[in-house]
């Protein structure tokens, strides 16, 4: 998890959600998450891209062997990780509705992320396999149909931009999405790359140009694979929000009145758009004994929700005194 300090891991007032406005300062959403599209709409539009997707990608294997076409096969295989990526999207979603019971606390939430890491992990090896192939090529280039090859490029272009069109409408800000999108757009990559060879091989008759452009789409999966990796990453390994600044939740944290001390904080994210923050935050005696601690949690909760989109929060209310107790310190 995200951590600021590290003290104890002990935590205790654990509301579910923001139960008031009664912060004493302003708020603004500097870094919120979005709360966009619904899990059933990315449903269908998961389901749209992968019969577009599945439909061609079987005829284009035939193109490929009829041609002798690298670029063809190595956009099929690509296809093929496409296809997966999205059924795999689609189980993610499917996994991540379910509730939480029993030792699944965050249910199955996380699942999403796991797609993520999955499709930045096919990226990389479907790349490291066209890579090997078309290097070969280059040495000894192969007999290519130009004219076949241009024409099932100009129609992958078509159903590609066609499936990454419905994608664009699904929840991008979820890494899971963003991971079969990111599959779609390197495969729109790759068959424009296609044409450009195909046109070569029919102007000039070079054949070396289909690696070639095998290679610019090697080059393209390389990067949004490292995307998909860097992101998922920070989630699975529980850094805290990239764009959430620590010593400015403490700051907004240590605001209200009688607040001492704010240690042990950490943020992490669950899935896309929950992150979840837990800390310890210590407070003067006479919150205790007048009653005011309750009142001081409903402002810690609304300085969140308001500053920094946090919904799932737990703090430790402590006295000062309760220091030496934590073994942890």
């Amino acid at each position: 998890m995200g951590q600021e300090q590290g003290r104890g891991h002990r935590r205790g007032n654990e509301p579910g959600h923001d139960r008031g406005d009664r912060h004493p300062h302003e708020h603004g959403h500097g870094h919120g998450h979005t709360h966009g599209v619904g899990a059933g709409a990315d449903r269908r539009y998961l389901w749209a891209a992968l019969l577009l997707l599945l439909a061609f990608m079987l005829g284009e294997v035939v193109a490929a062997v009829v041609s002798g076409s690298l670029a063809l096969l190595s956009d099929a295989g690509h296809m093929l990780s496409d296809v997966g990526a999205i059924a795999a999207a689609l189980w993610a979603l499917h996994l991540a509705a379910r509730p939480a019971q029993g030792k699944w606390t965050f249910g199955w939430k996380r699942a999403e992320i796991v797609s993520a890491a999955g499709n930045g992990i096919t990226l990389l090896v479907v790349s490291a396999i066209i890579a090997v192939e078309a290097i070969r090529r280059l040495v000894s280039p192969p007999e290519v149909e130009g004219g076949i090859v241009l024409a099932v490029a100009l129609v992958g272009v078509v159903v590609n931009i066609a499936a990454a069109w419905v994608l664009a409408r699904a929840n991008r800000s979820s890494l899971n999405i963003e991971g079969a999108y990111q599959h779609i757009l390197t495969d729109l990559y790759g068959f424009i790359g296609t044409v450009v060879a195909g046109v070569v091989i029919l102007v000039t008759g070079w054949t070396r140009a289909d690696p070639i452009a095998s290679l610019v789409v090697v080059v393209l999966m390389l990067r949004a694979a490292h995307a998909l990796l860097r992101d998922s990453g920070r989630v699975l390994l529980e850094a805290a929000p990239e764009d959430m600044d620590l010593s400015e939740v403490r700051r907004h944290l240590l605001e209200p009145e009688h607040v001492i001390d704010v240690h042990d904080l950490h943020v992490w994210t669950v899935t896309s758009g929950l992150p979840t923050l837990s800390c310890h935050v210590v407070l003067t005696d006479s919150c205790f004994r007048d009653g005011h601690a309750p009142a001081l949690l409903d402002d810690l909760q609304a300085c969140l929700h308001g500053h920094f989109d946090v919904e799932h929060s737990t703090f430790q209310l402590e006295p000062a005194e309760h220091a030496q107790h934590e073994t942890g310190t």
